[in-house]
This record gives structure tokens, C-alpha cells and sequence, in this order.
């Protein structure tokens, strides 16, 4: 499905949402390898928030850093820009360290990572986990659903490939509760390629062949997979998601956020709807993205942004003085 062009995104905001993620990436390269979460987390929340406030619109956050009396900057609902109550209605959803962990311990695929939208253009969705399916772009309509097993999923990808279900490459996240689906896929022949963290790169990777991923499969948080269909939207492929409740709060949580329908299955453009912009900023070398570097009195960026409406994809190399 493409994207009607917003009258509220100007193309001025698509590189303007690059120097947001930058700013985040930076603050949070200081604290690479350092092995403090919190530390590199706070850094990039405090970088992201002053880049967003410089720029004219009205924005809110409907993905953040959680809800107001668990974070102090960026919690969902907060207002940033420098228009409020004047300026283009904005949803934003945002996590300015994709990774905490991956930065703490200097791994691959940290990102700062940003998407925007009209408002009610994305799923304001609660801090609970999400059952996830993902591939790239290329493919019948509806390859992909949660309500068949890991192994009817893998046969229908490559059916559609015109290859052996064993010729498949599949990203998860290395966690005990993958047991079975790994076990699963190992059944079936599959390449399993194990991921400590970042689930919004892996879910990208499905629709660059140059990583090999063919398909994305398990369960991470409901915020990363909104962040991760934004970037979809703009370069095509197919998502499934469901949220997962493990308790009542949770249930009530989802409630407070306008989610209505506990048990639906939603579709990519479900999601992230209309024209989205999404932007991301290495923080680590990684599979989509190389990391912040340090080189004789500078620093140098990597970006990647995207646009729904037009289908462009800009990389964006960046020098910033350390002055």
C-alpha cells in the first residue's frame, strides 16, 4: 500500500529527524563499552529531547521512555517542539537507545532511533511485550499470520521464494523463552541468526537481502515493533503483531492507551498509518548501520532516513566537531 503524501510532514522535517538521532547517537557513543545502562540511556533521552524541542511543531509522544511517573524525559504523552498549541500536530515515537545493553557492553546494533507521523498515525502502544513476524518486501499479500506455527510460516516464505523451507535464514532474540521456536525452526533446516538485543534492526534486516535475513520471528516490546513498522512502511515488507499481557495491570495499561481490541492481530499499516518518516542512528557497528566514531578532533555519524509517501531512502554521513 503507498502513502499519501501528509500535508503536516514537510520534507524539511525528514533531515531535521536525522539530526535528532545524531544527537542521540553521540551522547550516547561517550558511554560505549562502559557498562553503564542507565548511564548511556540518560544521555541519549537528555540529547533527543533538547534536539526535539529546537524544532517547529507540536509534537507528542506516543512511544517513549515509559509513562510519566516511571520517566522523567520523553514519557508517552509528553509535549516537545518548539510550536506547541501553533505548530503541525506530530505523533512521535522514539527510543533514543535502541540497545541499552548492546551500548553497555560495546555490541553491535545499538541505534537512536525516531519515527514521526500525523496525529493518530501511529498505534500509541503500551510498555508490554509483542508477538512479531516480519519480512521483507516482494511478496503475496498476507504471507504471513500468528494464528500458523513458526514451521507453516517458514514453508509459505519459501514456497514464495521458490526454495527448501532448510534454506531459510531466520533473526530471533536470543531469550529462554524462544526455546521452542528455535527448536522448531532447527527441526525444519532452518539458519538461525541469534540477536542478545536491538529487534528493531533485525526486523529491518528482513527487507535488505545483503544481511540475508529472510524472516523475523518471536516476541519483544510492543513500542520497538510500531518503531519497526514505521521503517517498513517506507521500504516495504510485512509485519504481524499481537500483544502479549502477562498480568491484569498490563491489560489496564493497554486500556489507558486506547487499546481496545486485547487480542487482535495487527497488520503493518495498522500499526503505522499514512505518510511516516523514520530515522536511525548507529551507535555501534552494526548490520544496518556503523557506530559513532572517534577521529582527530571529530566525530562521524551514520544515519539512515526514510519516507513513506515517496519510498526515498537517504544514508546520511555526518562529521561533528567535538568543539
Amino acid at each position: 500500500m503507498t502513502a499519501t503524501a501528509s500535508q503536516v510532514l514537510d520534507r524539511v522535517l525528514v533531515l531535521e529527524m536525522v539530526r535528532v538521532t545524531e544527537a542521540a547517537a553521540i551522547a550516547a557513543a561517550k558511554l560505549v563499552g562502559r557498562g553503564d545502562e542507565k548511564a548511556a540511556d540518560a544521555a541519549a533521552v537528555e540529547a533527543m529531547r533538547e534536539a526535539l524541542n529546537s524544532l517547529y511543531m507540536d509534537g507528542t509522544v506516543v512511544i517513549g521512555e515509559g509513562e510519566r511517573d516511571e520517566a522523567p524525559m520523553l514519557f508517552i504523552g509528553e509535549k516537545v517542539g518548539s510550536a506547541i498549541g501553533k505548530g503541525p500536530k506530530i505523533d512521535i515515537a522514539l527510543d533514543p537507545l535502541e540497545g541499552t545493553t548492546i551500548c553497555a557492553t560495546a555490541g553491535p546494533n545499538a541505534l537512536a532511533v525516531l519515527a514521526i507521523a500525523e496525529e493518530g498515525g501511529l498505534l500509541n502502544a503500551p510498555d508490554v511485550y509483542m508477538e512479531k513476524i516480519a519480512i521483507g518486501p516482494g511478496y503475496p499479500d498476507n504471507l504471513i499470520d500468528l494464528d500458523k506455527s513458526p514451521s507453516e510460516n517458514v514453508r509459505a516464505l519459501a514456497a514464495a521464494k521458490g526454495v527448501e523451507p532448510g534454506d531459510i535464514i531466520a533473526c530471533v532474540l536470543d531469550r529462554p523463552r524462544h526455546s521452542a521456536l528455535i527448536a522448531e525452526l532447527r527441526a525444519l533446516g532452518c539458519g538461525i541468526m541469534l540477536i542478545g538485543d536491538g529487534d528493531v534492526a533485525g526486523v529491518i534486516a528482513t527487507s535488505d537481502p545483503d544481511t540475508t535475513i529472510d524472516i523475523y520471528m518471536g516476541s519483544g516490546g510492543a513500542p520497538e515493533g510500531v518503531l519497526a513498522c514505521a521503517a517498513l512502511r517506507c521500504v516495504g515488507g510485512q509485519f504481524k503483531g499481537r500483544l502479549i499481557f502477562r498480568n491484569d495491570d498490563e491489560r489496564a495499561r493497554a486500556a489507558k492507551w486506547g487499546v481496545t481490541d486485547l487480542d487482535k492481530q495487527y497488520d503493518l499499516t495498522e500499526l503505522a498509518k499514512g505518510d511516516c518518516i523514520f530515522a536511525a542512528t548507529g551507535v555501534t557497528d552494526g548490520s544496518l548501520l556503523a557506530g559513532v566514531k572517534r577521529k582527530s578532533g571529530k566525530m562521524t555519524t551514520e544515519s539512515v532516513v526514510m519516507r513513506a509517501s515517496s519510498g526515498t531512502v537517504r544514508w546520511v554521513k555526518g562529521e561533528h566537531r567535538l568543539d
